[in-house]
């Protein structure tokens, strides 16, 4: 049995709101006539922090909940309290693990997806050629997603990591658009 269900779904929900907005974040300011690096870098990582806090604390608030819920319904048919038990320890456990992965996923996107953008702070790549490069990364790692989450799912999980990565494409071009006509 699935120990941390509920991780695994609030992550990815983490991952792909990160990964979107990080790819609004670098289509919208990466190819304007005057790109600046050290505004594209300092908005991902701003909004990476306000999007860690946020998913961390909501994820934390509701896993308390509903660990506290089913802890509740054990103590009802057991006709007991289960206070400092391993049930009530483990289910404490599950919720902090949970919150910190989706308090970090940002972080990790972030970074993931800021490399290329780094290499262009070194002056050895162009800063249009760092954002394509991130925007790949971005891609590559919706994909990755995609497969890793349906491996065990109905279907090709290919299929699958297609289909996420083609939902960031089309957040690319939807954002390059809005920015062509900005």
């Amino acid at each position: 049995m699935d120990r941390y269900p509920s991780l695994r779904r609030f992550f990815i929900n983490t991952l792909f709101d990160s990964t979107f907005t990080l790819l609004g974040v670098i289509v919208g300011s990466s190819f304007v006539a005057q790109p600046e690096l050290d505004v594209i870098l300092g908005t991902m990582i701003t909004i990476s922090l306000g999007l860690g806090i946020s998913s961390g604390s909501s994820v934390y608030q509701a896993e308390s909940l509903e660990q506290e819920i089913e802890v509740q319904k054990l103590e009802k048919a057991m006709l007991k309290s289960l206070d400092g038990t391993q049930v009530a320890k483990s289910a404490k456990k599950c919720t902090r693990v949970t919150a910190l992965v989706n308090l970090l996923t940002p972080f990790f996107t972030c970074f993931l997806y800021s490399i290329p953008l780094l290499v262009a702070l070194t002056g050895f790549i162009d800063v249009r050629t760092g954002a394509i490069s991130s925007i790949v990364v971005a891609l590559v790692t919706l994909m990755l997603t995609g497969i890793i989450i349906n491996k065990n799912g109905k279907g090709n999980p290919i299929v699958k990591g297609i289909k996420m990565a083609g939902l960031g494409g089309i957040t690319f071009i939807l954002g390059y658009v809005v920015q062509l006509m900005l």
